[in-house]
């Protein structure tokens, strides 16, 4: 076979290999053959002063410059720490930093036998309900249940109107089922059911289900705005202002998109409200450096839990028209209302109130989430997000852009739409589903109120008052002392803090530093998820901790 192959070599071929001429008739096999035997012999022993050499050049080479400069080592990757996207390695995101990484170890240790000075890790690191004790609404998992398994449409266990909700979405679902692609956008049926919440939320201003878009929780929707909003070249950059304290998926959003993060600082003397003055500071500095087009606003706040009064939300809309910023507003803790005399205002509704001037003209995005309020479910990924006044060009780029991930979960869809679509006055599941979340709330609430409380006992640290959603981010005083160790062990005073605490009392809280402070102030973020038993025995361990942490560097 191999003869066979090789007469039909053209001559300058073999000569190219080093071999002879082809012979005519009989002898050509036979010399080929040879040939071949002679190839494959030079090629052998070529390789192997080839490796010769290569390992003598190797081996007097650094590790280093052989993965890292020498394209065509062996051990070389084309992905490296070197040659991966810059932006990337700028991204960080504290809630689940190297505190909450150091936790997952000691709870690891804790299983294996290692003696510590405590049982159990208590995370307060993260706004994961579920994770934290508390409990599914019934009627959202009924639903949810008939619908992943419609088999069970025919038990007579499930109510009706957990029933007419699951063939409502399923029928709207492609084959009647979970489990096809809805359309990028999201399942028809649920985009209605999302307008007409907001319409009954916003007292009647009208919502057009085309401006929704169903989203992977909030985060994914805020994601996908700063994607379209990053444009220009160095001054010419876009600049997008964030609150600080802020949560860090704006940070990290910014830092691997390459957009620059422009700070203003809430004010904690009055319970973390925004302050136009400071608004106009931050946006004047800015624009020496890069063109702010956009601001961020969490309300109620993470990682802050303020509730903005409705004049502060004036005043933000007026601000934003003038300078001609795009709104993101970012309020998907807005059933998270705890405080007597607060109230939660929604952008969309201030704005259309304040009149034509505005609601005309300012371009507003809006975000809402399945994962937080009375819900918690987190990892259903469902959420959704309502633009208003976009440049028709650029809506049609963003249902483009959505369409690239073809659609959100299609379960976090249909949890969404029982979300604005609950049980309604007169239907079997209403009694029940207002029993649990009102239970819920009303539990928040204690504990929101539970955590200033205490935490105001302690000499040295200092609570607001947490107005909504479900964080604390109180303010610390860190002895000067601890400040020079800390700087010593290369860490920021809070996270030296926040670490300290995690090994001494299994109390995983998020440093201040991962939310952005002022400069000379030092706060911890922690959650008022956990049931009230063991938020009890949180508070008095971070009390007692303080107190020994400040003697022993005093």
């Amino acid at each position: 076979m191999a003869a066979t192959w090789i007469q039909r070599i053209p001559t300058r071929s073999v000569r190219l290999w080093g071999g002879p001429t082809p012979q005519p008739h009989a002898a050509a096999a036979a010399t080929a053959s040879a040939a071949v035997h002679s190839l494959h012999h030079r090629h052998h022993h070529r390789h192997q002063h080839q490796q010769l050499l290569h390992h003598r050049f190797s081996s007097s080479l650094p590790r280093e410059r052989m993965t890292a400069e020498d394209g065509a080592s062996p051990w070389a990757k084309v992905l490296t720490i070197h040659t991966m996207n810059p932006t990337v390695k700028k991204v960080e995101y504290a809630v689940r930093g190297p505190i909450v990484q150091r936790a997952v170890q000691i709870e690891k240790e804790l299983r294996e036998g290692v003696k510590k000075p405590f049982a159990e890790v208590i995370k307060a690191n993260i706004g994961d309900a579920h994770a934290m004790g508390q409990q599914p609404i019934t009627f959202f998992r009924q639903v949810l249940a008939l619908c992943s398994y419609p088999e069970l449409l025919n038990d007579n266990t499930f109510p009706e109107d957990a029933k007419s909700r699951a063939r409502r979405i399923l029928q709207s679902c492609g084959g009647s089922s979970l489990g096809a692609y809805s359309a990028s956008q999201g399942i028809d049926c649920v985009l209605e059911d999302v307008a007409r919440y907001i319409e009954r939320r916003d007292g009647g201003i009208p919502c057009d289900p085309d401006n929704i878009y169903l989203t992977t929780g909030a985060s994914d929707g805020i994601m996908t705005m700063l994607k379209l909003l990053v444009y220009g070249e160095d001054e010419g950059r876009t600049g997008v202002m964030i609150s600080i304290p802020q949560y860090p998926l704006y940070s990290a959003a910014l830092a691997e998109l390459g957009a620059v993060q422009i700070n203003y600082y809430l004010n904690e003397e009055k319970c973390w409200s925004m302050d136009i003055s400071e608004l106009q500071r931050s946006l004047e500095e800015a624009r020496g450096y890069c063109k702010p087009r956009a601001i961020c606003i969490i309300n109620p706040g993470n990682p802050t839990g303020q509730v903005q009064s409705r004049e502060c939300i004036e005043d933000v809309i007026r601000f934003a028209a003038k300078e001609r910023l795009l709104l993101m507003a970012d309020e998907v803790y807005q059933d998270n209302v705890y405080a007597e005399g607060c109230q939660f205002h929604s952008f969309k509704k201030v704005l259309f109130e304040m009149g034509p001037e505005y609601s005309d003209s300012v371009e507003l995005v809006s975000f809402h989430s399945t994962s937080k309020c009375y819900m918690g479910e987190c990892g259903f990924r469902g959420g959704y997000m309502e633009i208003i006044n976009m440049d028709p060009e650029v809506k049609a780029q963003l249902t483009k852009l959505v369409s690239v991930r073809l659609c959100p979960p299609v379960p976090g869809q249909a949890l969404m739409d029982l979300v604005v679509n609950s049980p309604q006055p007169g239907e079997p599941s209403y009694n029940n589903f207002m029993k649990e979340r009102t239970a819920t709330l009303s539990a928040l609430a204690e504990k929101a109120k539970l955590t200033e409380e205490i935490l105001n006992t302690v000499p040295g640290i200092s609570c607001n008052p947490v107005q909504g959603a479900m964080y604390s981010f109180p303010s610390i005083t860190i002895p000067k002392a601890a400040v020079e160790e800390a700087a010593e062990n290369n860490q920021v005073p809070d996270m030296f803090y926040c670490m300290r605490l995690l090994e001494e009392t299994g109390i995983c809280l998020v440093p201040g530093s991962g939310f952005g402070q002022k400069d000379g102030t030092y706060h911890f973020r922690m959650t008022i998820l956990p049931p009230i038993d063991k938020l009890r025995v949180l508070l008095t361990k971070v009390k007692e901790f303080h107190q020994r942490f400040t003697n022993q560097y005093s």
